[in-house]
């Protein structure tokens, strides 16, 4: 794949991710290869299928999901995006955000056939929970340098 036509890859999966909705879940079949790869700190799965019901669940799970690109980059078939989660745990409670990066690698055809996705699970979600978040803010302190 040449450079420009990964430029046009990527930005078909960024709009994609940035309008993502429930009812448009089933549109990421379309933009994974058959064999493709996704993994996350939760997930680790192969096909569009599967990757769909990750995205299905996160809107069972979360309230108002959306995802907020950052910033792009690319190199040969493989791109890397920045970006913010925002969403609700549940309605009516204040929105919350998990920044974290993609890397992606497309096929020939200009679908992905590698999804990773980094963030901080621990220090971005975890922390949130009431018991949870205060034995992880206080390990984090005690290993922490500073």
């Amino acid at each position: 794949m040449s450079r420009m036509d990964t430029h046009v890859a990527l930005a078909r999966v960024e709009a994609l991710y940035s309008g993502l909705a429930p009812g448009r879940t089933g549109e990421l079949r379309d933009a994974y290869s058959a064999d493709a790869y996704f993994r996350d700190p939760f997930n680790e799965v192969r096909g569009p299928e599967a990757i769909e019901r990750i995205f299905v669940h996160m809107f069972q799970q979360l309230d108002s999901p959306r995802f907020v690109v950052i910033e792009r980059a690319v190199d040969g078939d493989t791109a890397w995006l920045t970006w913010d989660l925002e969403y609700r745990m549940k309605p009516g409670q204040p929105m919350r955000r998990i920044h974290g990066a993609s890397q992606l690698r497309f096929d020939a055809d200009g679908r992905v056939r590698h999804h990773r996705d980094y963030w901080d699970a621990a220090g971005e979600l975890y922390e949130t929970f009431p018991l949870l978040g205060g034995l992880l803010r206080m390990l984090r302190k005690r290993l922490g340098a500073s």
